[in-house]
């Protein structure tokens, strides 16, 4: 099999990776270059730095007060990156730590309610927005999208981890 083409069911190529590399290349220009995160967030009326708006958002996204290290796993980024985003997000009242009822030594962070609505205004732009960039694709075609985008990244994600374990050791 051509290495720019991916396997159908058949065995066949039924993709040509060639043809799609500048879209997603395109799409990480997009994300990344266009200020989304920036502009949804002075639409929100926050000035945090996006690690801290990451934290805020995975706190939201869980539902439920997490571990330094379980929002570090969220995140892919190492438990220090989030202590220090923490630090800042207590001190401006948006986030607090409390006793892990489960292990009175262990800490979990929660939301506190202007974090948590700092959360919903931040995620209530970006949705917005995606949700008006697919108004006029089917139901089907999103619902398709979504799922396919999912297992491209877990998959993709899955493939990047196993590749870093194969580096050999310093």
């Amino acid at each position: 099999m051509d290495d720019t083409r991916s396997a159908g069911d058949d065995g066949g190529p039924d993709l040509d990776l060639m043809a799609v590399f500048p879209r997603l290349t395109q799409l990480g220009h997009v994300l990344n270059r266009s200020g989304l995160t920036e502009r949804a967030m002075e639409r929100a009326g926050l000035s945090l730095d996006k690690p801290a708006m990451s934290v805020l958002v995975t706190l939201k996204m869980a539902d439920r007060p997490l571990r330094i290290g379980e929002i570090a796993e969220r995140m892919q980024v190492v438990g220090p990156h989030v202590t220090r985003q923490m630090n800042e997000l207590e001190r401006r009242g948006l986030a607090r730590r409390a006793t892990d009822p489960d292990d009175q030594r262990a800490r979990l962070i929660e939301l506190t309610p202007e974090g948590a609505a700092a959360a919903e205004r931040y995620l209530g732009t970006i949705l917005g927005l995606y949700t008006d960039v697919l108004a006029g694709w089917p139901a089907r075609d999103r619902q398709d999208f979504g799922r396919l985008l999912g297992r491209f990244v877990d998959d993709l994600t899955a493939r990047l981890a196993a590749i870093g374990d194969e580096r050999p050791a310093p």
